[in-house]
């Protein structure tokens, strides 16, 4: 492998020459480049506050820097991968060749027992979680085995062999395990003969919830300033400590509310801060709200692990998650205690940032959970965006516009649909790639797998930063050369249904988007003879 060189001569006149050297055999091509922007930095002379052409020299020669440690830090590591699978390739073929030009043994012709050595290859792993003390990244126990059939006639070779195939090789597919030592994730969808692929274990149509011990603690979440959702938390919280005898928890803001009303409502418990409500998931065997979808993202921003099933009631402007009415809070209730009852389970974005000038892993951004969408914009800036995007490290594309979403199903009719994206069943798994404004024709949203991790990088180039949100809360700046990374929670929220799922998905497109509501064609026109 042949090494190459970047020569930078000073921009000062003194001749000095600085090789930047990059030799992915020898292994020093990373200090050597590093440390030849920095003598030529240091050997400058001092720069004014005015030479602002020597300044952006300067940061350009950094940025090169680091461009080169990226480059060969990547370099290195496809090489040794690459050594890594040619020897495995050359130890596999090795094996077949010895087995292909085997003796015959017991009247089986080589041909024969090359194919049978093949399929016992075939059958077995060909990669394990640990390889010479190194761990893969990926388990792919048994992704692919297949049997050969040989046509049971005579055979016309004079060894007595036939070669001749007469159907298609049976075959099975297996989930790859990415990151895990067992194989709890792990699940065969296919196995036949005939070559046809079919999924086995779907998922039923709907999923039921049922109680097997009584609930016995619910948590109340309440849209603020609003007089009927005041007036309804009253009610409500003194039906179900009178009549159902449960332990009731609310917000601080709420509890002072009900005891301005009445000191009948010391029962009520709350919390002081957030390292106690992240300890009320084990206590809490059920979540209300009252409000609107609002209210049920709020509700699930409180835990920031697993969370407890949600009965959302519609009291706001929008009812895409709230099905339930509260005018008949008292019978929702009590068919929700008594299950079972039809449940959608709603997939929440894991976000976290990594910033540029952070040095260990400890340093990056705690994850942050969100169950509509995460947004990428410009903020103030006159500038497009421009957003470097990737898929489980594969180059997706280069946004230019006014930002990106990356949203869940269930955010599919939020932000998500007003930038132009379709409206996706909530239980559908996948993350909706959706641009905002895009300067391109051609640029059409996407819907990427939920098994796929997703990173948007601010370039080093970028004219201006870029501003994220959480939900439309949270907001932050990413520099150049910050990046935010997505994947789907392990912790879905699950919300009742008042009939099922689907019933529940159509009704609410239909009611508040009023989808595809148009004059039906009159019967008295012209028609086909």
């Amino acid at each position: 492998m042949s090494s190459y060189k970047l020569n930078y001569t000073d921009s000062f006149g003194n001749g000095d020459v600085n090789s930047l050297g990059s030799n992915p055999e020898n292994g020093s091509s990373l200090a050597q480049s590093e440390k030849a922007v920095e003598e030529l930095l240091t050997q400058q002379t001092p720069m004014l506050a005015t030479d602002d052409h020597l300044i952006e020299f300067s940061e350009a020669l950094r940025t090169v820097a680091k461009a080169l440690r990226g480059s060969a830090e990547g370099k290195a590591l496809a090489q040794a991968e690459a050594a890594e699978w040619k020897r495995r390739y050359e130890l596999e073929r090795s094996k077949n060749q010895e087995l292909l030009h085997k003796a015959p043994l017991n009247g089986v012709c080589a041909d024969e027992s090359g194919n049978k050595g093949m399929d016992h290859l075939a059958k077995s792993p060909r990669r394990h979680g640990q390889e010479n003390g190194k761990s893969e990244r990926y388990s792919l126990e048994r992704i692919c085995s297949h049997d050969v059939l040989q046509d049971g006639g005579e055979s016309n070779s004079p060894n007595g062999c036939n070669n001749k195939l007469k159907r298609k090789a049976s075959f099975k597919l297996s989930w790859g395990c990415k990151g895990q030592a067992n194989d709890q994730h792990k699940k065969e969808i296919v196995s036949f003969e005939s070559g046809n692929i079919t999924t086995a274990d779907r998922s039923s149509k709907q999923i039921s919830l049922t109680w097997e011990t009584n609930p016995q603690t619910v948590i109340i979440f309440t849209k603020p300033n609003s007089t009927s959702v005041r007036v309804l938390s009253v009610e409500m919280v003194r039906w179900l400590r009178e009549h159902k005898g449960l332990n009731v928890y609310v917000e601080p803001r709420v509890k002072a509310e009900l005891l301005s009303e009445s000191s009948s409502f010391d029962f009520v418990q709350t919390w002081e801060d957030d390292r106690e409500i992240s300890l009320l998931h084990p206590k809490v065997d059920l979540v209300i709200t009252l409000g609107g979808d609002g209210t049920v993202l709020w509700a699930a921003s409180m835990f920031k692990g697993p969370v407890p099933p949600i009965v959302p009631f519609s009291m706001g402007s929008l009812g895409f998650m709230t099905p339930f009415h509260s005018e008949q809070y008292r019978d929702c209730l009590e068919a929700v205690l008594k299950g079972p009852i039809s449940i959608t389970l709603r997939h929440r974005l894991q976000c976290h940032i990594i910033r540029d000038k952070a040095r260990h892993d400890y340093e990056t951004e705690e994850n942050t959970l969100v169950l509509n969408e995460v947004t990428i914009d410009r903020g103030i800036s006159s500038y497009l965006t421009n957003l470097e995007c990737y898929c489980d490290n594969s180059f997706v594309t280069c946004v230019q516009g006014d930002g990106l979403i990356l949203s869940t199903t269930s955010g599919s009719t939020a932000y998500s649909l007003a930038a132009g994206g379709s409206m996706v069943h909530p239980q559908v798994p996948g993350i909706l790639f959706t641009p905002i404004c895009p300067h391109s024709l051609s640029f059409r949203p996407l819907i990427l797998p939920d098994h796929v991790t997703v990173r948007v990088q601010v370039p080093f180039n970028s004219r201006s930063s870029a501003w994220v949100s959480f939900d439309g809360k949270g907001r932050k700046q990413l520099e150049a050369g910050d990046a935010l990374v997505c994947s789907i929670a392990p912790w879905p929220v699950s919300t009742a249904c008042q009939v099922e799922s689907t019933h529940d998905f159509l009704r609410s497109i239909h009611d508040g988007l009023h989808w595809n509501l148009r004059k039906t064609q009159s019967s008295d026109g012209p028609r086909d003879t």
